[in-house]
């Protein structure tokens, strides 16, 4: 089985203050992306690579994670285009590119385009993507070669108003 575990950065502050990519979390956003990996660690949910957008937001997102999940945060890849939209079609790509002894991977981004990866990947998902939304998709396939789009169940969906 492979595993791909799709993240929003949990809540920033507002547009106008900065420019976008500098954008930090808010403290809301802190407690909600501790509160939703703790949940994850809680369940011994320990994705083998972190991946996330460059932005400052997703940034502090993906490092609340990795302290949490045990992951080092100096090996967390970093993708210029989940800042600055890389489509579904190459998303998928990406994914089918991994290595295989990857068998989980947890990739932090931004919406719209976490909605429609969601969409792409899964066979049917409908569900709104409010921020430190956190998908677990998962395909009966050894290798990520055989990923498809539209051909992934979701194995799990970890809102923060969830946990509350």
């Amino acid at each position: 089985m492979k595993r791909v575990i799709i993240v929003r950065h949990a809540k920033a502050v507002p547009y106008g203050y900065d420019e976008d990519i500098k954008r930090e979390l808010t403290e809301r956003g802190k407690k909600d992306a501790d509160r939703i990996s703790v949940e994850l660690a809680k369940q011994k949910i320990t994705p083998d690579l972190f991946i996330s957008s460059p932005a400052n937001r997703t940034r502090q997102t993906a490092e609340i994670f990795a302290k949490n999940l045990n992951y080092p945060v100096d090996s967390i890849r970093y993708e210029k285009k989940l800042f600055t939209g890389k489509t579904p079609e190459n998303f998928l790509k990406m994914l089918q590119d991994l290595t295989e002894e990857i068998n989980s991977v947890i990739i932090f981004g931004h919406n719209p385009t976490v909605y429609y990866y969601m969409n792409y990947l899964l066979r049917h998902f409908v569900d709104d993507v409010p921020t430190c939304s956190t998908v677990a998709i998962d395909y009966d396939v050894s290798s990520w070669k055989d990923l498809e789009a539209r051909n992934g169940e979701m194995g799990l969906r970890l809102i923060p108003d969830m946990l509350e």
